[in-house]
């Protein structure tokens, strides 16, 4: 599509008819049109039954003098447009002149206000920017520039640049997730925590799995087994524990109370299966380790209400239910159940979670590695050190393998094993930098030694804990946690099964909408944690950061003022500025309803 004003003319000269639906011949290799709307395509007689893998526009204009305001129209008119007639994974190409899309690819670039805003309009659509390149005139034979304030003038083209949109997946609500799971000699049925609903039976783990996670878990386990023998753990254990709340040791997940998820459960009955294995029954369909999840309509009314506040557990017989924190809950039966053999590495994986504020570096979910050897202090009592090498030159040797990463790594001291005060375990920390800024650290795991305590009392065993969600941040380059959980297939294209690749964005500069919610709470009640919880549940996934920006006592009434800034940008989806408002309504809704808070 393009501003054909000056050749039109010309033609009307000629004799020829420029009425709506006129069509000419170029060489039997295009058709050309006048008098198409393009903010209406779909009602253009000649277009309405056609869908076009690419649509081209080469710098739009409202005409004359128009300002931004008009041209952010005909933008967000021409995608909404598009959106009728283009194929599911077809491309939008838009030509701007510098500085009008107001990215940072434009130099310089305009304020955001005084820009056209492209990728916010086309938000509007559902598109995201994928591509952005250099607009050159000279690969369109022929092409003039013309029209400038609707004249027959030429503009500037110089610096000019070329913006590609495709589609991007719709905002979704989770569907609520009950599980079943078996915990010791029970079957507990429980309905997953609402803003956790996203995360649950994705299988990234699995043996096949392309995802990033489990390629840097491979990758590693293959560094590492050049100096240790490795042996898989394949055997999976509940994603519940129950325990005694406030006999828990907390400290040894260097987790606070207040983040772990308790459940409260919808039923808890007697395992048949073990009842029959213990009366000799060795079945595959008896001895199998198991758990079910299913969403159907009738479980989830069923459970609708049974799920409530994550923070207090409910305790029958002193005893609570509450997901894992961390795979480190499975130590004990792990080293009951492995007959350990001396300096092998043995790695076991899964999925842990944590309540946690919304911010760039906390993950309500993610993946762990446990690296567990037993070793005889007697023989080898550096076998603690050798370790932590190992596992610094494993993750050195990955992170060389992206010589063009935004990612700096050391090449000395890339690992930190630092520990403090009485804690028996030495944090990890991996030290990088990023293009532009200055060094930076971000814990990844944790080491600890501790006693064998079977019969085997003289060896002692090393624990090593990893979060591969955040080295695989690092490692491939993904800027937002919140990538790694995308349903988005371009995403899992991005990388190859045998191919340590860097991750390709394909949402350019998605735009960042601000929305501030005040409201009164009573000090002794409120939970922080569950109002972080609810605005993930609610917002679909789509709020970055929440800030605290003020906080008001009463002096009289007792009850506080909170005020929070909500940071609303998604990684991987459209997200315009009427979404956003329309969640920031959501969650106020759901705020009054659900927390019991009075609205300011």
């Amino acid at each position: 599509m393009n501003d054909c004003w000056h050749r039109k003319v010309e033609d009307q000269q000629k004799g020829l008819s420029s009425e709506e639906g006129s069509v000419f011949s170029m060489d039997s290799r295009a058709e050309v049109f006048f008098n198409v709307d393009s903010t209406k395509l779909a009602e253009f007689p000649c277009l309405a039954d056609k869908k076009f893998s690419c649509i081209i526009f080469n710098f739009p204009h409202y005409g004359r003098k128009a300002g931004v305001k008009k041209n952010r129209i005909l933008l967000a008119s021409f995608f909404l447009s598009c959106a009728d007639v283009l194929t599911q994974d077809g491309e939008v190409h838009i030509a701007l002149c510098n500085g009008q899309g107001g990215t940072p690819a434009d130099q310089p670039m305009r304020e955001w206000h005084n820009s056209w805003q492209v990728v916010a309009m086309a938000a509007e659509a559902g598109f995201i920017l994928s591509k952005i390149c250099p607009f050159d005139s000279s690969k369109c034979d022929g092409y003039r520039s013309t029209g400038y304030r609707s004249q027959d003038k030429s503009f500037h083209t110089e610096a000019a640049l070329n913006h590609i949109f495709t589609r991007s997946l719709q905002f979704l609500p989770a569907k609520p997730v009950v599980i079943e799971e078996r915990v010791g000699k029970e079957l507990v049925s429980f309905q997953v925590p609402g803003d956790l609903c996203e995360y649950m039976n994705r299988n990234f783990l699995d043996k096949h799995s392309e995802h990033p996670v489990n390629i840097l878990q491979q990758e590693l386990l293959k560094e590492v087994g050049l100096t240790w023998p490795v042996q898989r753990i394949e055997k999976k254990y509940p994603l519940l524990f129950k325990s005694i709340p406030s006999a828990f040791s907390y400290s040894d997940f260097d987790i606070l109370p207040s983040y772990i998820y308790w459940v409260r459960p919808i039923e808890i009955k007697k395992d048949n299966l073990l009842e029959n294995m213990d009366s000799g029954d060795k079945t595959p369909a008896a001895c199998a380790e198991y758990h079910t999840i299913y969403h159907t309509e009738e479980e989830c009314e069923q459970a609708e209400g049974v799920q409530s506040d994550t923070s207090e557990p409910e305790l029958k017989n002193g005893i609570g239910y509450a997901l894992r924190p961390s795979l480190r809950v499975h130590i004990k039966k792990i080293l009951q159940q492995q007959d350990l053999e001396i300096d092998t590495i043995y790695a076991h994986s899964g999925q842990i979670f944590k309540r946690c504020p919304i911010s760039p570096n906390s993950l309500p979910s993610s993946h762990e590695a446990l690296l567990i050897q037993a070793f005889d202090p007697s023989k080898n009592s550096e076998a603690a050190c050798k370790l932590q090498v190992s596992l610094e030159s494993a993750i050195s040797t990955m992170a060389g393998l992206m010589p063009d990463s935004k990612i700096i790594f050391p090449r000395e001291g890339l690992l930190s094993f630092q520990k403090y005060s009485e804690d028996p375990r030495y944090h990890i920390y991996i030290g990088y930098k990023t293009k532009g800024s200055g060094e930076q650290q971000q814990l990844i795991g944790s080491l600890v030694v501790m006693p064998h305590n079977s019969t085997h009392t003289k060896f002692q065993i090393c624990v090593i804990s990893l979060n591969l969600d955040l080295l695989s941040m690092l490692i491939f380059n993904v800027n937002d946690w919140r990538m790694l959980w995308t349903w988005d297939q371009r995403f899992i294209s991005s990388f190859g099964r045998n191919n340590m690749t860097l991750f390709k964005e394909f949402s350019l500069y998605p735009p960042s909408y601000s929305h501030d919610v005040s409201f009164w709470v009573e000090t002794e009640t409120f939970d922080e944690l569950e109002f972080h919880a609810l605005v993930r549940q609610v917002s679909c996934g789509t709020v970055r950061e929440v800030t605290l920006v003020d906080s008001f006592q009463h002096p009289h009434m007792g009850h506080a003022s909170q005020c929070y800034r909500l940071i609303y940008q998604s990684s991987d989806r459209a997200l315009s500025y009427r979404k956003a408002l329309e969640l920031q309504l959501l969650l106020r809704r759901e705020l009054q309803q659900r927390l019991l808070v009075t609205l300011r």
